[in-house]
């Protein structure tokens, strides 16, 4: 009986959360970090699929560099990362498409029709929703840069994702876009998401990584940072606290933000049900930035 009541007692706790967040759309960037680790005991996508019956509107855009990677170098093609960014050669950008088209979203999208829940296969091809040009670049010498097929978004589409939500099925987005002449070229899922939630003026943006959340030190499991505001940005860049691969999620929540997003969260894929800790709990378990 203990137990029952203590199980009741989460449920009121999530009731105002739910009620305040019905209809609302939650864009989720499914990091390619932590996708091989969701298992039904953390299960990110069950999650997702509860947040769907409850009457918000998830959308997940995800990653695949891991899978990706790995299928480069069965076909001997050599991985190379400039500032961040796979280079993708014209020899590869076919196989980046397969691998995260036909591998990872329709594993996404399998895994949340086996829970339950109807989910549709999207990317930036899908009715030329992600529009871009090719990225260029300097880098610390001043000297161009070439990442080959690696696109900068100009503009989203954002119909066929309402499509899909008046359907009532969930949005999974392949982080993929094509140019004026219909060229596919690879886009950064941080970028996508960032984006995607500002063109459908998104309630929440939601990274999930193989992290908990800002620390003011990485050592010290204690000193996570449960709330940050835009204009502490700076010098937690300046300190050091924000630094390495966190550097472009935060300036995409800071994108997000500056274009009507109401919340942006960085939480672990690897924490049990995070996305419901984060979203339906008082307290929340990673970094929220607003």
């Amino acid at each position: 009986m203990k137990e029952a009541i203590e199980k009741s007692k989460v449920l009121i706790e999530a009731l105002p959360y739910i009620q305040q967040f019905k209809n609302k759309i939650v864009v989720i960037k499914y990091g390619g970090s932590t996708l091989e680790d969701d298992s039904p005991e953390i299960s990110v996508l069950r999650d997702v699929v509860f947040m769907a019956a409850v009457g918000m509107k998830p959308i997940i855009v995800h990653g695949g560099g891991k899978h990706i990677s790995r299928r480069l170098e069965k076909e001997n093609i050599k991985t190379e990362f400039i500032q961040g960014l796979r280079v993708t050669g014209e020899n590869a950008i076919p196989i980046v498409e397969d691998v995260i088209v036909n591998e990872v979203n329709s594993w996404l999208v399998n895994k949340i029709n086996s829970l339950g829940h109807s989910a549709a296969q999207l990317s930036g091809k899908t009715g030329r929703m992600i529009r871009v040009k090719k990225l260029t670049g300097k880098n610390e010498k001043g000297e161009n840069v070439d990442w080959g097929f690696v696109g900068k978004i100009q503009r989203i589409n954002p119909r066929p994702i309402f499509d899909v939500m008046l359907e009532g099925r969930i949005p999974v987005v392949a982080p993929l876009g094509v140019d004026l002449e219909g060229n596919v070229y690879n886009v950064n899922a941080d970028t996508v998401a960032s984006e995607i939630a500002s063109s459908l003026t998104a309630e929440k943006l939601v990274y999930l990584t193989d992290v908990q959340g800002i620390f003011r030190d990485i050592k010290d499991e204690n000193s996570l940072i449960s709330t940050i505001k835009v204009d502490e940005i700076s010098k937690l860049k300046n300190d050091g606290i924000i630094s390495g691969g966190m550097i472009p999620k935060i300036d995409a929540c800071l994108e997000a933000l500056k274009n009507h997003v109401h919340k942006t969260h960085i939480i672990s894929g690897k924490t049990p049900h995070s996305l419901l800790l984060e979203i339906f709990t008082d307290k929340g378990v990673g970094t929220e930035i607003i």
